[in-house]
């Protein structure tokens, strides 16, 4: 009987990236990402079904290509970076397709359900064993306490409720 033994994977941060988008004034699409981040992951099996993963982002590492905007970001408006200086993300399961867990954006808890697609393990050409994921999902910003919205003259909401991830992980066995 083969007996299942436990791996550690960690982020390969170069090769990862967690952005997200957002609709602004409901026609067109603002694009970010967070440019500090950590993850990690435990499994048993290569499938890496039943896995743990654990993330989180330093808030204050927002960049949108807009120095004035990512700063508006980071305000008492959106994350209040100072008080809240990272969001965390921790699996409570993840069937191969989908990961299920607890997102936390400043301090408020949310369970989240992301769609994942398992790309495969490959050993790059230096020996080292990687696991790539691509990782999709949306929330409304509302749930976490990020309330600002402003309406234009024409009555269009500024900033859409709905927040899109598009989340690019690579992860080098440890």
């Amino acid at each position: 009987m083969e007996t299942a033994t436990k791996a550690k994977w960690n982020v390969d941060a170069s090769h990862s990236e967690v952005g997200f988008k957002v609709k602004h004034m409901m026609i067109s699409t603002v694009k970010g990402a967070f440019e500090k981040f950590d993850a990690s992951a435990e499994t048993e099996s290569d499938d890496f079904k039943n896995a743990k993963f654990n993330f989180s982002a330093k808030v204050d590492s927002i960049n949108t290509k807009n120095e004035d905007r990512d700063t508006h970001l980071k305000s008492e408006d959106f994350f209040n970076a100072e008080k809240y200086p990272e969001l965390t993300f921790k699996s409570t399961s993840f069937d191969g397709n989908k990961i299920v867990g607890d997102l936390t954006i400043k301090d408020v808890t949310k369970e989240v359900t992301l769609n994942t697609d398992f790309n495969g393990v490959a050993v790059d050409p230096y020996g080292q064993t990687k696991a790539g994921f691509e990782i999709t999902g949306k929330i409304n910003r509302k749930d976490f306490g990020l309330t600002w919205n402003a309406v234009t003259e024409a009555g269009s909401i500024v900033v859409s409720d709905t927040i899109q991830f598009a989340i690019d992980l690579q992860f080098i066995k440890q």
